[in-house]
């Protein structure tokens, strides 16, 4: 592979205009909570006007740690009618997918988390409301925007049936789940997800965050935002030693597993680790047939955002890029986020064309099917 480094500022018109790109995480908000009421049941809109939903974690009021900038949002995307980011489709056409020449967007609904919710069945109704609210509000109105699948994966029947009556539909390209769940992903509870989602060919997506109902270090609560955010690549790669070691893809050997949010630079040594205990411990793990490193580079997936970027010797970048493979790799921006990735800026070395193109575009029209 040949790489060639350089400054990618005189690369930024090219970038804007001249390639059209996929972006594998693009995040929708409700305008207000009662947004979503007009697909809720009236047991339901009153449950939440009088109890709201009750989340697995202590923070009734909102996330554990405040964000970045308000709403996690770049303080330039509240659009001028003072909406939330991410709320208005109008605004995010202008500011995002015209401006950044986007014709393929993954919606990565994750405000309100329903999966977090203690009551299966709000959990439940919840998962169905945002659904029906991205195709109403947001697929049908924009056809470069495809929709995932919502799910209450705390409960894995509820979940399955909410994977069936969607599948097929050509709104939604994949089934998202959150990487802090009650128990480790690869757990049995989760399975009907997977064998749902496997049955009709629909990608896994797991985005780094949610509460489980445990501190989100194995050693409780940090001190800082920062701790947590960092955190989010440590706990996708449990999620990944889980599955990958509770035999998931043994069972299900056409499944697909894209990690969204959690950067990626940390892959390599992961299934590194994973070969060598695997090979000294392969008594215990009789039911896999092959090294965790073969099950990872044929099932799994990652988006780039937040890329890691060393500062001076940035042909690691590269490096680390060949050795996952430039065709795992999905570009994505995290819009409407503070720390969004500009695709004009995100790549800070030149590439050639053919693993350009793959990045930025192929790999997720590959992915997705699209």
């Amino acid at each position: 592979m040949n790489v060639h480094l350089k400054d990618v500022h005189d690369a930024k018109l090219t970038a804007r205009v001249g390639l059209a790109i996929a972006d594998g995480d693009i995040h929708p908000r409700p305008k207000t909570p009662k947004s979503l009421y007009p697909y809720l049941s009236q047991r339901f809109q009153e449950h939440m006007a009088t109890f709201g939903m009750i989340p697995r974690h202590q923070y009734q009021a909102g996330p554990a740690y405040p964000k970045g900038n308000p709403d996690a949002s770049r303080r330039d995307s509240y659009p001028p009618n003072g909406l939330p980011p991410g709320s208005c489709l109008d605004f995010m056409r202008s500011q995002h997918l015209d401006a950044n020449n986007v014709e393929f967007g993954v919606l990565n609904a994750i405000t309100p988390a329903p999966g977090a919710a203690q009551n299966l069945d709000l959990s439940a109704a919840l998962s169905r409301a945002l659904n029906e609210w991205q195709v109403a509000e947001w697929t049908e109105p924009e056809p470069r925007l495809k929709a995932s699948i919502v799910v209450p994966y705390e409960d894995g029947p509820a979940a399955a049936a909410e994977i069936e009556h969607w599948a097929g539909n050509p709104h939604f390209v994949q089934v998202l789940l959150m990487s802090r769940t009650a128990e480790p992903l690869g757990q049995r509870r989760y399975w009907p997800i997977y064998e749902a989602a496997a049955r009709n060919n629909l990608p896994i997506g797991i985005h780094a965050f949610g509460y489980g109902g445990f501190p989100v270090t194995g050693s409780g609560w940090p001190s800082y935002y920062i701790e947590e955010m960092s955190g989010h690549s440590q706990c996708c790669q449990a999620v990944l030693a889980s599955m990958v070691l509770e035999g998931v893809f043994e069972r299900f050997p056409t499944l697909k597993v894209v990690l969204i949010e959690a950067g990626f630079a940390w892959l390599p040594p992961l299934a590194w680790r994973l070969d060598q205990h695997a090979h000294k411990l392969k008594a215990e793990l009789s039911h896999l047939k092959r090294q965790p490193s073969e099950i990872i580079r044929e099932h799994v997936w990652l988006t780039t955002q937040p890329m890691e970027e060393p500062d001076i010797r940035r042909r690691h970048l590269a490096d680390v890029c060949g050795w996952i493979g430039w065709d795992r790799l999905i570009f994505a921006t995290d819009y409407p986020h503070w720390d969004f990735d500009d695709p004009a800026e995100a790549l800070p070395i030149r590439i050639d064309e053919a693993n350009r193109r793959a990045l930025f575009r192929e790999n997720a029209r590959a992915v997705y099917g699209v």
